[in-house]
């Protein structure tokens, strides 16, 4: 494999077990009584947000296909698996 195709799949790695850690923490956090320790849980989950989300960038500017499901899906209101088939006619034409 490339440099490139082994970096690639590195990230997207990195992008599963973020997405993995942040349901953990939200499970952990949905029981949690303490106060202190919730506050713990829930600042270590907004770093699991933040590296999830470069690693979406990250692999997104690599993929012009990717990226035109991604911008036709995310942050708009409404329909999303309407969204989702907007996206995949913009990937079509990607």
């Amino acid at each position: 494999m490339s440099p490139e195709i082994r970096t690639f799949a590195r990230v997207a790695a990195s992008l599963q077990e973020e997405a993995e850690a942040i349901g953990w923490y939200e499970q952990r956090m949905s029981l949690e009584t303490d106060t202190h320790a919730r506050a713990i849980m829930e600042d270590a989950q907004e770093e699991e947000f933040k590296h999830f989300a470069m690693a979406l960038e990250f692999l997104s500017r690599r993929k012009p296909k990717w990226r035109a499901v991604l911008q036709a899906v995310l942050f708009k209101q409404g329909d999303i698996v309407e969204h989702g088939e907007e996206g995949e006619e913009a990937e079509k034409k990607t």
